[in-house]
């Protein structure tokens, strides 16, 4: 594992120097060093901001800021006269020994740092995440919280991230909203998709450009099934999602449109008429006389 520290050739160096002037040394520094560093790690993070995000640029701000206070230390230690190559070397033993211990924490940190490179999404997206779906909440090092819908908070490893997919919703700031419906088969198929396509252009967060879809889908069991796909900001996704079906069925009942439950239709096709029977006449006479004979 290596030597052991010997407290007496730690401290050697301060044992034979001039305290005073060490000591004024090491204040001068800890005066100016701390506060460059929390400084600098204020300025890192707002440069850091534009390339990594918010969250991603106070993440690395931070490890700048342990990594200059930890400096700041180990100087003001050294004024002192402290062997730092010794304890640097028990340092490089215990953290192969703690890298051992701790692998998945270690996955998780390279994970985290990945993840602030690419920025696959922000705080406050909405993402969906092994079937997980809420509001990203917190960017850490180590996971990611994320509130539900229903107001839970779930906090995710950082390394299933990377091995997991990731769907974040409101990445783009336009979203598509599809709405399914059926009518009657006696209805007509282009005065439906002339409806459909009023209510689109109607409701007033529906967006003109992308212009709305409106697809015949094809037969279903009991009606004409279609698609009305509208576009909107993805502030209005709810409110679209909500209220475009409901001004749907005004619509139709405005219009007559039927839209139908399911219905079982029974008719008897060919092999169900009856069988056609065709007896002679003269046959018919015979059986008569036998009869009355």
């Amino acid at each position: 594992m290596g030597a052991e520290l010997d407290p007496n050739e730690l401290w050697k160096n301060f044992t034979e120097s001039d305290v005073p002037g060490h000591m004024l040394r090491a204040f001068v520094i800890a005066v100016i060093g701390l506060p460059l560093v929390a400084l600098g790690a204020r300025f890192a993070a707002r440069l850091l901001k534009a390339r990594f995000g918010e969250q991603g640029g106070r993440l690395l701000a931070k490890i700048l800021r342990y990594a200059g206070f930890i400096i700041v230390v180990l100087t003001i230690l050294q004024q002192f006269g402290f062997n730092l190559a010794a304890v640097l070397g028990a340092a490089g033993v215990a953290g192969v020994a703690i890298g051992f211990a701790s692998q998945t924490s270690l996955s998780n940190l390279i994970s985290g740092l990945f993840i602030v490179g690419e920025r696959p999404f922000e705080k406050g997206d909405v993402v969906e995440i092994a079937g997980i779906i809420g509001l990203v909440e917190e960017i850490g090092l180590m996971a990611l919280t994320v509130r539900t819908f229903d107001n839970r908070s779930v906090r995710i490893p950082n390394e299933t991230l990377v091995k997991t997919n990731v769907i974040t919703v409101t990445r783009y700031p336009i979203r598509r909203i599809d709405t399914e419906v059926g009518v009657a088969y006696d209805e007509s198929i282009g005065k439906v998709m002339e409806v459909l396509k009023q209510v689109a252009d109607a409701h007033p967060c529906v967006l003109d450009e992308p212009s709305p879809l409106v697809i015949f889908t094809g037969f279903g069991d009991s009606s004409l099934n279609f698609l009305l796909g509208t576009w909107g900001a993805k502030e209005d996704f709810l409110t679209v999602k909500n209220e475009i079906p409901l001004r749907i069925k005004e619509a139709f009942d405005r219009e007559g449109i039927e839209i139908p439950f399911p219905h079982v239709v029974l008719a008897g096709g060919k092999a169900m008429q009856p069988i056609p029977l065709d007896v002679p006449a003269t046959a018919g006479r015979e059986k008569m006389s036998a009869a009355d004979g």
